[in-house]
């Protein structure tokens, strides 16, 4: 069997999480899935009702934040469990807004964490997206 049928047949250990983010079957992603200890999530700027938030880079960064934390209390995991967030935006001159709302969530010993500056992202409309890593229990 190849790592393809695997994947193709559904994995084994993997378990998707319920953010209660929309879920499409159509969508070719999970928003969230624990494996191994280990919560793995991506967050765009995208409300309960599954429409893109407006109002610019402060709205959608609130967002990807509330996401994140709805999240992480879904699969049993609080801030202290985080381990790595990737922060993707479309422009520098963003970053000291987002750092403000990290500092509201995120307490030293903060989780490692890198910024990226990209030249877009899967919808036009999109100015952030993140990515996490969180230590998850056996209950997730």
């Amino acid at each position: 069997m190849t790592a393809s049928d695997r994947n193709a047949r559904g994995a084994g250990s993997i378990r998707q999480i319920h953010t209660g983010l929309p879920e499409r079957a159509e969508s070719l992603f999970s928003w969230a899935v624990a494996a191994n200890g280990t919560l793995y999530t991506a967050q765009i700027p995208v409300s309960a009702d599954g429409a893109l938030v407006s109002g610019g880079i402060e709205a959608q960064t609130e967002q990807v934040f509330a996401n994140l934390f709805r999240t992480l209390e879904a699969a049993g995991a609080t801030a202290g469990d985080v381990a790595q967030v990737l922060i993707y935006v479309t422009d520098r001159a963003w970053l000291p807004f987002v750092n403000a709302v990290w500092l509201r969530h995120f307490r030293a010993p903060f989780p490692n964490r890198a910024s990226f500056v990209v030249a877009g992202l899967a919808r036009e409309e999109m100015l952030i997206e993140i990515v996490a890593y969180a230590g998850v229990g056996n209950n997730a």
